[in-house]
């Protein structure tokens, strides 16, 4: 009975993935400027709740880091339509629409259900040390092989309809604090994890800078509040009440980790 929950759960968690700051504007900061925000759930703000309710499924959050930009600089037309579990696919079939030749500035999140995140994050939690450093692996295999070209597709596709765009890049952050004690995963699966993420984090960096975009890197800014840190948390952990937020960051990690690093970006 207990493992069959589990697997419940498990499953509903791969079907998923996919606070106003008073903070100074940079200098570069356009009131003027139309931004349209793309991605998947981390740019949506799955995890940091208040969702609208004209985002549905796609789980838009007035806490994510797109629209705490938003309400702190006043852009001139802001517009997200950011999904949870977008892929660089459908990305390019269902979000690029959005921008336009007067569209002067973008985020985009984006790459991790390519490669298979909320799968492997199943795989972990119910199927041990060994499988997990397999699918890990697997999905590190993948990335080498595919992402850079996927992103290279949906990169594309952007300077394409918004020619005159600042176009932001923005990375995950790194789920485990390492050399710490913490139940659940064992230590080496929680090292593979943040190995798979620093792989897709750095082939996007490098994607990012072929196409003439700037890269937002989390990573830094989340040290000390990942899972398994003695700090606060801005990620959740796996959580069985509410399996869709499950390794997203929280109001805390958008309004104190995405959004700084991707304001200082967007200037």
């Amino acid at each position: 009975m207990r493992r069959s929950r589990f697997v419940t759960l498990a499953l509903s968690l791969a079907a998923s993935l996919g606070v106003t700051l008073g903070i100074a504007v940079p200098a570069q900061a356009s009131p003027s400027d139309q931004y349209v925000a793309l991605g998947d759930s981390y740019a949506s703000g799955v995890g940091a709740g208040n969702y609208t309710a004209e985002s549905g499924s796609c789980q838009r959050s007035t806490s994510a880091y797109p629209a705490l930009y938003n309400t702190n600089i006043r852009p001139a037309s802001y517009r997200s339509v950011a999904c949870s579990g977008a892929t660089t696919t459908s990305v390019t079939n269902t979000q690029l629409s959005a921008l336009s030749a007067s569209t002067t500035l973008v985020s985009i999140t984006v790459g991790g259900n390519d490669v298979g995140f909320s799968s492997i994050m199943t795989t972990c939690v119910l199927q041990g040390e060994t499988q997990c450093v397999a699918a890990v692996q697997a999905a590190e295999d993948k990335a080498r092989a595919q992402l850079a070209g996927l992103l290279a597709t949906v990169y594309n596709g952007i300077r394409s309809r918004a020619p005159s765009a600042r176009v932001v890049v923005v990375g995950y952050p790194v789920f485990y604090q390492l050399g710490t004690f913490c139940v659940g995963l064992s230590a080496t699966s929680r090292a593979k994890i943040n190995e798979g993420i620093n792989l897709v984090d750095d082939i996007t960096r490098s994607a990012a800078a072929a196409a003439g975009f700037t890269f937002a890197d989390v990573r830094s800014i989340f040290v000390g509040h990942q899972l398994c840190s003695y700090g606060e948390k801005w990620l959740h952990a796996l959580n069985y009440a509410n399996i869709g937020i499950s390794y997203h960051p929280t109001a805390a990690g958008q309004s104190g980790g995405y959004y700084p690093v991707f304001r200082s970006a967007a200037g």
